[in-house]
């Protein structure tokens, strides 16, 4: 078995796995747990990705995953960014998600709507769907602040980058995984997740490059005039050859270089001037994208670059590692372009770690590492140390999802009697392994 079918075999087992079905208040569904443990409810995004992919083996799959999504729709049109069919949000949770009560069955903010161009692919016109109508048409009357067919935002996590470093001149103190975090919800609840009021009140609201890269992806697929247009004309910065955000009020423009301003390359309508220009000053730039597995999420040359996915036993999302869809999307513009080439190097790379890693929520650019165990015994010294000053005598940590926890259990902790995915080791073998 060669990488390519080992990887294929990976993904096929963990959307078995992760699949689930039931019903909830009268409503059946059927989607894929992005993670059983910590995340178990449906992400609008990795529904549509999910679905995409799954139609090589389950079409029906694909299809039931995506009216699920549809099956939560408000009469209004608006679809959540995550969709809770087995038991609401709870306990300190609730303060970090847009739940407008206790027991919401969805979120109020959005996620990059790419519903109409994912069952495009995966199961036929969205044009003979009318509630797909019925979202795009919620987006254009409550999302689009300037009348130019483009999208906004009114915190990081809309745009599904959460904690990408080009969120935090935005929002400050307040982006994800700042100590604010939670006060920007509350805001934003108080002021019912309502975009122009947000935007009157002092916002900030961002005009992000993936969303509308998105947006207009999925207004093309269900036959409705492209953003492309709008898009170049309002975010494509000239002088640095990138899509660049804008933020309101201010009109603030973001510096920090991430894999967001080479999303566009997906978009078929994309001039190819500055296509090429995205793939040959940056995507193919070593200083920049160009790495041995697939483009960082953030530039490598910058500041914040976070290949391994944090520093010690701190993880942030978005500020560096590769992902699968975000690779896919750029090898679409690769493959369009004619850097054939190129193309067939990205997913080699991104096939290859899926093959040696198995399917990973993201993966070092640098190597293909998932769940890198450098970091693990980086965090075992550390412990260690600690350990020597403190008199500690048990390392504890959480397990993300069933992957994890095997990692773990590979380093020799022992999962908790009440808590499968709360594990742990005592210092006298953390020595011991850490050692060795």
């Amino acid at each position: 078995m060669d990488d390519a079918e080992r990887a294929l075999a990976e993904a096929e087992r963990v959307l078995r796995q992760n699949w689930r079905e039931g019903e909830a208040a009268g409503i059946p569904y059927a989607y894929t747990e992005p993670s059983p443990a910590r995340y178990p409810w449906q992400w609008y995004w990795d529904s549509c990705f999910a679905a995409i992919a799954n139609r090589r083996w389950e079409p029906d799959r694909s299809r039931a995953e995506l009216e699920s999504l549809l099956a939560a729709q408000r009469p209004d049109g608006f679809i959540g960014h995550t969709i809770f069919w087995r038991r609401p949000v709870s306990g300190v949770r609730r303060a970090f998600y847009n739940v407008a009560t206790r027991t919401a069955r969805q979120t109020e903010s959005i996620q990059p709507p790419l519903l109409a161009w994912a069952w495009r692919i995966a199961v036929g016109d969205p044009a003979e769907e009318p509630r797909i109508a019925a979202q795009l048409d919620w987006l254009s009357a409550n999302r689009d602040l300037e009348g130019d067919g483009l999208l906004w935002i009114v915190q990081p996590d809309e745009s599904g980058l959460d904690a990408s470093p080009k969120f935090e001149p935005v929002w400050g103190w307040r982006a994800n995984d700042h100590p604010g975090f939670a006060l920007l919800v509350r805001r934003n609840r108080i002021l019912g997740w309502d975009a122009r009021r947000i935007r009157d009140r002092g916002g900030p609201v961002l005009c992000e490059t993936l969303v509308n890269t998105l947006w207009s992806l999925s207004l093309q697929a269900h036959g409705r005039p492209s953003a492309t247009p709008a898009l170049v004309d309002r975010l494509w910065d000239e002088r640095r050859g990138l899509f660049v955000d804008e933020a309101q009020p201010g009109a603030l423009r973001p510096r920090a270089v991430t894999w967001a301003s080479l999303a566009p390359l997906a978009l078929p309508d994309l001039p190819e001037p500055i296509g090429r220009r995205l793939v040959e000053e940056h995507l193919l730039n070593e200083s920049e994208f160009l790495t041995a597995v697939a483009p960082p999420s953030v530039a490598a040359d910058e500041p914040s670059f976070e290949p391994d996915g944090g520093h010690g036993l701190i993880r942030r999302y978005w500020r560096g590692p590769t992902w699968a869809n975000s690779a896919w999307l750029v090898w679409l513009g690769l493959r369009r372009l004619g850097y054939g080439a190129e193309a067939a190097r990205l997913a080699e790379g991104v096939i290859g770690a899926v093959a040696r890693e198995g399917l990973r929520e993201y993966y070092d650019p640098r190597n293909g590492r998932g769940l890198g165990a450098g970091l693990m015994k980086d965090a075992m010294r550390r412990t260690l140390q600690a350990a020597d000053i403190a008199g500690i005598r048990a390392f504890a940590v959480h397990a993300k999802d069933d992957t994890a926890r095997a990692f773990y259990e590979h380093f020799g902790f022992t999962a908790s009697p009440s808590d499968p995915f709360h594990l742990f080791v005592l210092v006298k073998d953390l020595r011991r392994i850490a050692g060795s």
